[in-house]
């Protein structure tokens, strides 16, 4: 049983919590955190560095109800391949889509595809200010859902902290086990995601998986008719990509 531990180790650079998420999704072993550490110590395998942090650490927040704030997101796999992820705020519940474009056709696409699989509604999308978001198309389609648009500040991608954190948890633990080539990637991701949502134990939710959490917000969490009743419509505005112009734009519609 060393083989794969040390091979995932040796490969991919996980500490003993992953080696133990990633052994059972992958080889089906179920080992302890305290086992895998033993097998690591006695091969002289060294601790693994911990990146240091330059700026004042970040407040760590969280949103109480599940949906009241979806972050949404787009990475760079490979040459014309990207990745779109919608993470809740709350219960860390992902859709994934694959796409070979970031265009609002593309977005559109996955915009339904969130409304249709999470297990709550969504009742706002935080994304940056990528051109992909800013299409009108896209933002009467939110109208259309009843899902408040709110694009965050140039230059502020910890906003969006919990988005980005969770795609560089898919390029280090999902990408380095499939091949981009094959046929099926789409299907290989919809399991990942499903592995993600329902079995991954998450260290910010206390080693909880999304779905755990979920369950047991379930009580607090809203139905789409009573998230249809706090939406208001004419509050809305149309976004614009320019940040400083949005804002102008926004204190012109207060004033009239």
């Amino acid at each position: 049983m060393e083989a794969p531990i040390l091979g995932l180790r040796k490969k991919r650079k996980l500490g003993p919590k992953r080696l133990r998420s990633e052994l059972e999704r992958l080889h089906s072993i179920s080992l302890s955190v305290s086992v895998i550490h033993k097998v690591l110590r006695r091969n002289d395998c060294k601790p693994l560095a911990k990146p240091t942090r330059k700026k004042a650490e970040y407040i760590r927040y969280c949103r109480p109800i599940p949906g009241e704030r979806i972050q949404m997101d787009t990475c760079k796999i490979a040459p014309n391949l990207y990745q779109y992820t919608a993470i809740d705020d709350c219960t860390r519940c992902r859709v994934l889509q694959i796409c070979k474009k970031r265009t609002a056709c593309s977005t559109l696409d996955f915009l339904e595809r969130v409304v249709d699989q999470l297990p709550f509604p969504a009742q706002r999308i935080q994304t940056d200010r990528g051109m992909e978001f800013f299409a009108e198309k896209v933002q009467r389609r939110l109208m259309e859902h009843g899902i408040r648009f709110h694009p965050n500040k140039p230059g502020s991608p910890h906003l969006n902290g919990k988005v980005e954190r969770s795609q560089k948890t898919d390029l280090e633990e999902f990408y380095p086990t499939v091949d981009l080539k094959a046929a099926g990637l789409e299907n290989l991701l919809s399991e990942w995601q499903h592995y993600y949502n329902w079995f991954r134990p998450h260290s910010s939710l206390g080693g909880k998986s999304p779905d755990e959490r979920r369950l047991e917000l379930s009580p607090v969490t809203p139905f789409w008719d009573e998230v249809e009743k706090n939406y208001h419509p004419e509050k809305e505005r149309l976004r614009v990509q320019n940040y400083y112009y949005d804002l102008r734009l926004a204190k012109l519609k207060r004033c009239m």
